[in-house]
């Protein structure tokens, strides 16, 4: 079988609450939460893209999902203007029919779009390289109906696990399997070939009374029911960068792990050390002119960075500031004597005077005044915490008002 890139659609199910990353989904889909500096799943949208893809189909489902995909990504003619992908990308959008599912959100796009090539689905929340053409032809020679990516992962009762015979097809599939009962330590990523034959299968009688049923996840329903129906469904082991940041913990570890492995052109920023991972982000002559400002500081000693940082548009640093393995997103501002550790600050943020941030992320427009401290905590969008205020292992949602002085330890405020 002959293809190209270009042959491929991509679909993405979003249709989740995301209620493990909370207080960051609140008003945001977890696709759109910004994670170094950018939308999360521009990731890999961006990895496939420059291997050639050209359609990608977003299966929204919910107003907040939609909202912040469609505001974010639109059409796709800014995200190829910046990423300089021509001919451009088209992104499209999944009509307003609820989806029972992250299969079932597949079968209505296939359908609607008219899908008869090869369609490769990738989860809104995962980050992974991969090699598309491999991984295709892969699919094509075992004459699969359904390709798995899998991964080797050493705690695996979170996920999907195979079972897989010396050939790699699929025996069995056990989904977030108990202790003891994992057939294997191969995880599901979420990212699937599938045959066009697949609407086949999609509208045939079992699967509509599945359906019915509001049962239509890959992974607990149609999975399973395709290997017990003798359809061919291999997998495919790779062994490349792979996330699942489906919650804060794992958002900071994705940070940490993406901050000391991508490459200059990845961040898209300058480094200003040539000795350590240290970008600062910005092309238009103003956000260079702040670069410079920042470039100065570190030389001079007045900011001290350590490990892997990041430092976005058109921020402003103050003096005596202290950034180790950390992300500072656009148009944040950074008083004195700040420290700031392991941690993700995002776009237009203020930090006071004399803050200290630890393994925290600090959501969209949040407030710190001078003296706070926040450790292990997830600070929501457009929060206010007033001067001398201590926040221990917390969630805060957005929109707080936190008092000077206050004490929050193990505390969700919603």
């Amino acid at each position: 079988m002959q293809w190209t890139p270009e042959d491929i659609r991509v679909i993405i199910p979003i249709g989740g609450e995301a209620t493990r990353m909370r207080p960051l989904t609140v008003e945001t889909s977890k696709a759109t939460v910004r994670l170094l500096n950018r939308p999360l799943l521009e990731f890999p949208i961006l990895e496939l893209a420059r291997q050639g893809v050209k359609e990608f189909i977003f299966g929204v489902k919910g107003y907040v999902n939609y909202k912040s995909i469609f505001d974010t990504f639109k059409e796709g003619i800014g995200f190829s203007a910046r990423y300089r992908i021509k001919p451009r990308v088209h992104f499209k959008y999944q009509p307003r029919v609820d989806s029972i599912g992250n299969a079932d959100s597949v079968r209505i796009n296939m359908d609607y779009y008219r899908i008869n090539d090869i369609t490769v689905v990738i989860q809104g929340d995962n980050l992974i390289k991969l090699d598309l053409a491999k991984l295709i032809e892969y699919h094509i020679s075992k004459k699969a109906l359904m390709t798995i990516v899998l991964k080797k992962w050493k705690d695996v009762k979170e996920f999907g696990v195979a079972d897989v015979d010396e050939d790699l097809r699929i025996k069995r599939f056990v989904e977030k399997p108990k202790e003891g009962e994992a057939p294997s330590n191969l995880i599901n990523t979420g990212v699937y070939v599938l045959s066009p034959k697949i609407r086949d299968v999609f509208s045939s009688e079992e699967v509509s009374l599945m359906r019915e049923e509001g049962k239509m996840d890959f992974g607990k329903d149609i999975i399973p029911f395709l290997i017990e129906r003798g359809y061919p469904v291999y997998g495919y082991v790779t062994d490349s960068l792979w996330f699942d940041v489906g919650t804060p913990e794992r958002y900071l570890e994705a940070m940490k792990v993406l901050l000391g492995t991508l490459d200059e052109r990845e961040i898209g920023g300058k480094r200003v050390d040539s000795d350590k991972r240290v970008f600062v982000q910005g092309t238009s002559p103003d956000s260079i002119r702040r670069r410079n400002v920042i470039a100065m500081k570190y030389r001079k000693g007045k900011l001290k960075i350590e490990g892997s940082v990041i430092i976005g548009r058109h921020c402003q640093i103050g003096n005596n500031v202290y950034i180790e393995t950390s992300t500072i997103d656009n148009f944040s501002i950074i008083k004195n004597n700040v420290k700031i550790i392991r941690s993700s600050v995002m776009d237009r943020a203020y930090i006071g005077e004399g803050v200290v941030i630890e393994d925290s992320v600090i959501a969209r427009h949040v407030e710190i005044r001078g003296g706070a401290k926040i450790v292990r905590s997830v600070i929501g969008d457009d929060v206010m915490i007033d001067s001398n205020t201590e926040i221990v292992n917390s969630r805060i949602y957005p929109h707080k008002v936190i008092n000077t002085g206050s004490k929050i330890h193990d505390t969700v405020l919603t």
